[in-house]
């Protein structure tokens, strides 16, 4: 499926939902692309999983922002690797450090930066660790199996209407 109708049929999806996230923020290795930037030379043409590019185009269709954190221990690589795959305008905060804390650092300078509550935003990993840490932080956090991809789109975005309708808050015109 290319970039295209991945995007339509994101777009689908997300305009089943009646409230969006303010901000959707994915780590890159095995969630965004298929491998692990330290293993890695700047010199290789990185690439995205399938349906990675169509979904965050369809994202800021709908005026949602996207963000990255990402513990790489080689954030030089993940932003040369960015840069390569054209999608660095996309991001309103890239947090790219190493880091012990299970990505609570990389929420707060995310939260600092775009002002946006944790409760109004969706995150996709790959490590359940990151999922239950950001998750108590009140982020609905989603863990994907092989890559971000139209079916954990769903699943993130069905999981954020429901946390939006038990705590009341995030309400969106």
């Amino acid at each position: 499926m290319g970039d295209e109708k991945v995007k339509d049929e994101a777009l689908k999806i997300l305009g089943l939902f009646q409230v969006l996230p303010r901000l959707v923020v994915f780590d890159l290795d095995y969630t965004l692309w298929p491998f692990y930037c330290e293993c890695r030379s700047k010199r290789e043409m990185p690439s995205l999983y399938p349906h990675a590019k169509g979904i965050m185009y369809a994202l800021k269709d709908k005026g949602v922002d996207i963000a990255i954190a990402s513990r790489s221990p080689t954030s030089d690589i993940a932003k040369t690797f960015i840069d390569k795959l054209g999608i660095q305008s996309m991001f309103v905060a890239q947090e790219i450090f190493s880091s012990w804390t299970h990505k609570t650092e990389h929420f707060q300078k995310i939260h600092r930066r775009t002002g946006v509550p944790f409760n109004s935003m969706l995150f996709f990993d790959d490590e359940d660790r990151n999922i239950d840490t950001v998750s108590k932080m009140g982020v609905t956090s989603i863990l994907v199996g092989n890559g971000v991809n139209l079916g954990a789109l769903r699943q993130g975005l069905t999981e954020f209407t429901q946390n939006s309708a038990s705590s009341g808050r995030n309400k969106q015109k």
